[in-house]
């Protein structure tokens, strides 16, 4: 049981994508980027399309951002991409013959409930241009660093 990667992809593909405003990236060069198969980025580019997160024009292969990386939040590639229902699942069916189990769905649900909106008030903080600006900041911090060491 682990929770999906589709939210760290489709980061990666819009960030990416952020970084490289001018071009029209293929779904091939979007996976080398994130180690995923090119599958995976066309389905969640169809995400992202129905969201009207990302685009692609007639005739010409690739995705481009539908609208500036500033008005799109990290919470808003979150819901693109998971499936509506909550992060964490409770199970279905508790023993209503035991104590914690007829109690758990409901004290346990009321702190995933919490756990969630606190995730999703933190994804709403960050946006796209903010994730493409830390990560160039990261990207020449380190370029310089490597000039700095000696070969």
């Amino acid at each position: 049981m682990t929770v999906s990667s589709r939210f760290a992809v489709a980061s990666h593909v819009l960030a990416l994508l952020s970084c490289t405003p001018d071009a029209v990236l293929s779904s091939d060069r979007l996976a080398c980027s994130a180690g995923v198969n090119p599958v995976i980025v066309r389905s969640l580019s169809g995400m992202l399309r129905r969201a009207g997160l990302v685009q692609s024009r007639q005739g010409v292969a690739g995705l481009s951002l539908a609208r500036e990386a500033a008005s799109i939040t990290l919470l808003d590639v979150y819901r693109a991409v998971q499936p509506p229902e909550r992060l964490i699942a409770l199970h279905e069916h508790p023993s209503a013959e035991c104590p914690v189990g007829l109690h758990i769905t409901d004290t346990l649900g009321a702190v995933c409930v919490e756990a969630q909106s606190a995730l999703e008030a933190r994804l709403a903080q960050t946006t796209l241009a903010e994730l493409a600006e830390e990560l160039q900041r990261r990207a020449s911090a380190e370029a310089v660093s490597a000039e700095l060491v000696p070969a």
